[in-house]
């Protein structure tokens, strides 16, 4: 009898072995490298395993996209503000883009429910929008940029990936090293 369950014990550890080699996923590999409190807060275990785990493989993608973007942003306005004062906003960024992002920031006032997405006006720029207000701006970027169109190119190369991932879609590896390479230029060029 103490053969039979030592033998059957071990044979369960085995299978489980077996089965932690393959692509078996579990609700613990689901929720891991990510904030333990906002996963706490979240049905995440409710939903279909597989959308999760694809889901999650975007996570990384969103993570470098979202930092490179807050990235420029900060870079814009550390350099707008510096050179040009603390009125920058309104004497060097065009007034379609801030016409566009004022009217956002008030209608997000109105939501108080809800956590707003930043106290500045260019929180509520697109992101596009960047690229435009530094070549608006060329004097204040050119010792920092290889060009106005080199600028673009990385910005627009970017916000077709980022648009995929801000609305749940999924991207190829190719496209992932795209963004990689994208990053990493402007890392090298501007600093980060």
């Amino acid at each position: 009898m103490r053969g039979d369950l030592y033998s059957f014990a071990f044979r369960a550890l085995l299978t489980e072995s077996a089965l932690d080699k393959t692509s078996r996923i579990s609700r613990i590999s689901l929720t891991s490298n990510v904030d333990a409190a906002v996963a706490a807060r979240l049905p995440i275990s409710a939903l279909d395993e597989d959308l999760v785990s694809r889901a999650k493989r975007m996570a990384t993608v969103y993570v470098a996209i979202a930092a490179f973007e807050n990235t420029v942003r900060e870079f814009v306005s550390k350099r707008l503000l510096e050179i040009v004062g603390a009125d920058w906003w309104k004497s060097a960024v065009p007034e379609k883009i801030r016409t566009r992002a004022e009217t956002r920031m008030a209608q997000e006032a109105k939501v108080r429910w809800h956590t707003p997405r930043g106290d500045e006006p260019l929180n509520y720029t697109e992101f596009g929008d960047l690229a435009s207000i530094m070549a608006n701006n060329w004097q204040h970027f050119e010792n920092h940029l290889e060009s106005q169109d080199w600028t673009r190119q990385i910005m627009s190369t970017l916000e077709r990936s980022r648009n995929v991932i801000m609305h749940s879609g999924e991207l190829g590896l190719q496209d992932v090293e795209r963004i990689g390479t994208a990053i990493r230029d402007w890392i090298r060029q501007v600093g980060a």
